[in-house]
């Protein structure tokens, strides 16, 4: 992380008051510091006035010491979308829902603000998922994800086929509604719905959890995260798939063409308040812990 931070940037659904709110409450903080804030959207005060004004998404990549992420974890993801590629720290404050990634609560926001100004958050590297699509021998589109990589089924109320391939060796073959593929960090998305397990965020291995198969026996596995997965979509099936990397849709897959998945050489950087602690995070988060005994001391 580049230090001093000369320029910020504010990530999140502007037009939402709650993002709205926390974002109009940085802006004249982080200026009275000195930092330059940009922005994708338009900040508006409440009589209507513009507050900061909105820039292209490529300023925010090529400008910011640092993101703050303002919303639920999609938020946050979306930046990472932004910055991938850069050694741009993010800071996620939660305006959403669940928030396991903006884990920054609302009446935390200046604190934490300014300890990531001194420098003074955890940092924590998370290594990013890289997507390849391929037909035949030809190379498709390309995408980085943070959480997962998902093979959906494009169509409702129409299964898709589909086999596994590990480091080469054929794993399975799968009829259902898809399959993810997910990071440690992404264990606790889309790949805890199916059945997958919490991974703690620095093991070293990705989820693969086949979405509402067939049969049960077909069950999510962990491999190694240095595997590369192919995801290959049967010929003799009509059915096609679309491919989506952390919620954005990176193409259609069509019968007899193949998906890749390995770990990228990518990486993102979070920052965390000073006392970060995940397991703490998953308590708050799945309601663990409310028995009787006292954890406290």
């Amino acid at each position: 992380m580049a230090f001093p931070v000369r320029v910020c940037a504010l990530v999140g659904k502007l037009t939402d008051p709650r993002v709205q709110e926390s974002a109009a409450l940085l802006l004249p903080h982080l200026r009275a510091r000195g930092v330059e804030v940009l922005a994708i959207e338009n900040l508006l005060a409440p009589d209507g006035t513009t507050m900061l004004q909105g820039c292209d998404p490529a300023a925010i990549a090529a400008r910011a010491d640092l993101v703050i992420a303002i919303g639920g974890d999609g938020t946050l993801l979306y930046a990472t979308r932004l910055v991938a590629g850069r050694d741009v720290p993010l800071l996620g404050i939660n305006r959403g829902r669940l928030g396991f990634l903006t884990d920054v609560l609302p009446q935390e926001i200046i604190e934490c603000v300014d300890a990531a100004l001194r420098g003074s958050c955890e940092l924590d590297r998370r290594p990013l998922l890289e997507a390849s699509m391929h037909a035949g021998e030809s190379p498709g589109g390309k995408a980085l994800a943070l959480n997962d990589i998902v093979l959906q089924r494009l169509a409702t109320g129409r299964m898709i086929d589909f086999e596994t391939w590990i480091d080469g060796r054929y794993v399975n073959t799968h009829a259902g509604d898809g399959i993810v593929v997910a990071s440690a960090t992404g264990s606790t998305a889309y790949a805890l719905s199916c059945g997958g397990p919490i991974v703690a965020p620095h093991l070293d291995v990705v989820v693969v959890a086949p979405i509402s198969p067939h049969t049960l026996s077909d069950r999510p596995i962990v491999v190694s995260a240095r595997s590369q997965i192919e995801i290959r979509l049967i010929d003799r099936s009509e059915a096609r798939g679309q491919v989506v990397c952390d919620g954005a849709v990176l193409g259609d897959l069509s019968p007899g063409e193949r998906l890749q998945v390995q770990q990228s050489k990518e990486a993102v950087t979070l920052l965390h308040p000073p006392g970060y602690d995940y397991f703490r995070l998953l308590r708050s988060k799945l309601h663990w812990g409310r028995g009787s005994v006292d954890h406290s001391r």
